[in-house]
């Protein structure tokens, strides 16, 4: 008979989630404030549209080559950690062996059961391995991050933040107040549904982002119109 299962996981290994929030907040937030500060100085329609859409995909290539050599580096030092443990393995099973004997009876199991778990676990080559790097490295060599799969989930998500305070302007609404709103709401939106993810509630998680962009759009349109004024 095969074990019930009581609940299930989400996955939290894919390496998108945290491109793909943090890219979406980046891009509504950084977006607004560049188009609310060129709005300030009195800009044209035309102005605010091409300064939004240049913001939109210098920031996305941004984002995505940021996270993918990041992601990258991150992965190749980790596999270089795994090789280094591969060797030790070849070299020195023994000392492995008991390297993880003193891992189980440090968790409480009895010094000569540890060692025979220990020792039936590291039959297997690939198997003590990924046992090990899960115990010394706090990863497992099958559930690496992909850079490809970041550097594409943030360059998605934040093209389409970013899109987000542009689009009235594109759409032939020249109005500020509603790029803002807009812009505003994404961010609620984008707080709320992280939220699912996370132990905060969605109102306070969308809520903080609010407030956190409409900060930024005041800062910066403050400091348009400042700006504006003294050039002018």
């Amino acid at each position: 008979m095969s074990a019930e299962a009581h609940h299930s996981h989400r996955d939290v290994t894919g390496g998108w989630l945290r491109p793909s929030v943090f890219g979406a907040m980046d891009g509504l937030v950084s977006n607004l404030g560049l188009i609310t500060g060129v709005a300030g100085s009195s800009a044209s329609s035309h102005t605010i549209v091409v300064a939004g859409m240049a913001g939109l995909m210098a920031g996305a290539f941004s984002m995505a080559a940021g996270e993918y050599t990041s992601v990258a580096s991150q992965r190749e030092l980790v596999l270089a950690e795994i090789e280094v443990e591969r060797r030790e393995l070849a070299r020195h099973p023994a000392d492995e062996l008991e390297e993880l004997t003193a891992v189980y009876v440090g968790r409480g199991v009895e010094p000569e059961l540890a060692r025979e778990v220990a020792r039936q676990l590291s039959a297997d080559p690939e198997q003590a391995l990924e046992i090990h790097t899960r115990e010394e490295l706090g990863v497992a060599p099958g559930d690496l991050p992909s850079p490809t799969v970041a550097a594409v989930s943030s360059f998605g998500s934040f093209a389409v933040g970013a899109l987000l305070p542009v689009l009235p302007y594109l759409v032939g609404v020249g109005t500020l107040w509603i790029a803002v709103t807009l812009a505003l709401l994404g961010l609620f939106l984008c707080g709320a549904v992280v939220s699912r993810v996370t132990a905060r509630s969605w109102w306070y998680s969308g809520l903080r982002q609010l407030l956190l962009g409409a900060a930024a759009a005041g800062i910066t349109y403050a400091l348009g119109s400042l700006f504006g004024t003294s050039l002018g």
